[in-house]
Order: structure tokens, then sequence, then C-alpha cells
């Protein structure tokens, strides 16, 4: 694997990447947050080990903004603290595993494997769009004509079902199971009555209508 190891203590460092040369990686060492940040940015990866504490920029900055940029490659955390609240503020910063020091090496290498192991993350769309209207899945925040429409979380999970299969008929059924996780017919008219409260929100104060009715068969969003 090509590992990029950003660690100020030159004796951790050394330890480190001595270690994974060994196993017969190709190893990346910078002792600062800025030096490591830039190769972060610009090399291609496969795993990185980062110290949480290092000088210039520090390791949640660096997490931060390699995340922001979508930059994919598994982060293993290697930090001196070691209390939850530290692992989860880690975690919750972009961290993809957490290793608190003092740790034994071959911990270290069987965790980096493990990283290296997983599928990478797929292509999934962060914004679904029908015409002029948008639905931002990282906000939860959805627009038409760039006017704000405010949906129920349900209505946003009915609509993002829909974006989804764009073009597409989704019967009943299909929503039952898709929104709801109902596999039975519930003998209600929970689709319709959801359907329309979103017609209502999405199509009612717009000239166009996206939310259309298959006659027989269920319903679509036009593309």
């Amino acid at each position: 694997m090509h590992i990029l190891v950003i660690e100020d203590d030159p004796t951790t460092g050394d330890y480190v990447a001595t270690g994974l040369r060994a196993e017969g990686h190709v190893v990346d060492l910078l002792d600062n947050g800025r030096d490591g940040l830039m190769q972060a940015m610009t090399g291609s990866y496969d795993v990185m080990v980062l110290d949480r504490m290092v000088p210039d920029v520090d390791g949640m900055s660096i997490l931060r903004t390699l995340r922001a940029s979508r930059n994919p490659a598994p982060v293993l955390l290697l930090t001196a603290l070691g209390g939850i609240e530290d692992r989860i503020d880690g975690l919750n910063a972009g961290a993809d595993d957490y290793l608190t020091k003092p740790f034994a090496f071959g911990e270290l290498s069987a965790r980096l494997a493990a990283l290296a192991r997983r599928p990478p993350p797929s292509d999934e769309p962060t914004v679904l769009r029908a015409r002029d209207l948008e639905m931002n899945l990282l906000t939860r925040k959805v627009t038409r004509g760039g006017q704000p429409i405010d949906l129920q979380p349900r209505e946003f999970a009915l609509l993002e079902h829909l974006l989804r299969r764009k073009g597409r008929v989704q019967t009943r059924t299909m929503l039952l199971e898709g929104v709801w996780d109902i596999h039975f017919d519930p003998q209600t008219n929970v689709v319709e009555s959801h359907m329309s409260r979103l017609r209502t929100k999405v199509d009612k104060p717009f000239e166009v209508t996206l939310i259309e009715t298959v006659r027989g068969s269920g319903y679509r969003i036009a593309e």
C-alpha cells in the first residue's frame, strides 16, 4: 500500500514508518500539519495515519479539510487523547479509525489493513434534481425555481423516492415499501394523503406540474 504518515514525534514516526516499510509498504512521512496536508491533498494514498496534535495545522483541521474536499482515503487517527469525547470528536471530524498511544505496531498494521479492505465509497449523488426542483440530501433542503419548500420528514422521503426514480412509475405498493417500509396493504389512504400534501407544496404554486398521476398505475416525477 501507499501510506501517508503525519507524525511530529520523530521516535514514533520512525517506528511506524520503519515497521510499515518492513512489511513492503511505500511510506511518506511528514512531521508537520502544513506539509502533511499539502501531501495528502496532492498525493494518492491507500490509507493515512494522522497524529491529532501535529504542529502548524492540527490533525482535526487536516481531517475536516480532506473530507470537505471529498478526499476518500481512509484515515486512522493516532493520538495520546484517549477519552470517549476525544474519540467521538475524531470520528465525527472524518476519521475512519482511532488508535491511542502507546500502541502495539501489530495492532496498527492490522487496523490499516482492515481500512484498506473496505470498499471505496460509491459516487452517491448529494443533490437530486427534476427540472427546476432541487433536493440537497446533505442539508435536507428542497427548492423549486430557487424558492425554498418546507417539507415534513415523510414528505421529504416520498419526494426523494420519486426523484431517485425520475421518469419511472411508482405504484402504491412500491411507495408503501420504499417510503413507509410497509409490506402489506394497510387499507388506508396514507399514500394518497401524503402525495396530496406533497403536490400542494411542490406543484400548486408553480405553472408546471412535476408530480404526475399515471391512471391505474401510480405516480412519477417528470424528467
